[in-house]
């Protein structure tokens, strides 16, 4: 099965440096099924960035990396709502939130 992988980056983000690498243990990176992900709309509107804080965007790279800044991570905690399949993804995401960090997603 598909699977989404998010985790909390300690060091925000810096601008010219693109973040291309698949680094999940470096991140701690949890993994939702992309069942869960797929066909929520929400996750398509939050302000976002593509692989660097140079290149905005709108929700989630689905095939790529996102960096999903704190500003953002209310919005996604709104769009994933609080059914239990997403319960490891919501601890994760208030986490980050109260820490004021960015959130990685390796998309599919």
């Amino acid at each position: 099965m598909a699977k989404h992988e998010f985790g909390i980056m300690e060091s925000a983000p810096i601008s010219g440096k693109r973040y291309d690498e698949y680094e999940p243990k470096k991140y701690n990176c949890i993994s939702v099924d992309d069942d869960y992900i797929e066909g929520i709309e929400q996750l398509l509107m939050f302000d976002s960035f593509c692989h660097t804080i140079d290149i905005p965007m709108k929700g989630l790279n689905y095939i790529g990396i996102t960096l999903i800044p704190p500003k953002s991570l209310e919005e996604f905690l709104t769009a994933i709502g609080d059914g239990s399949e997403y319960a490891e993804l919501r601890k994760l995401l208030i986490d980050a939130k109260n820490r004021n960090k960015y959130v990685i997603h390796y998309g599919l």
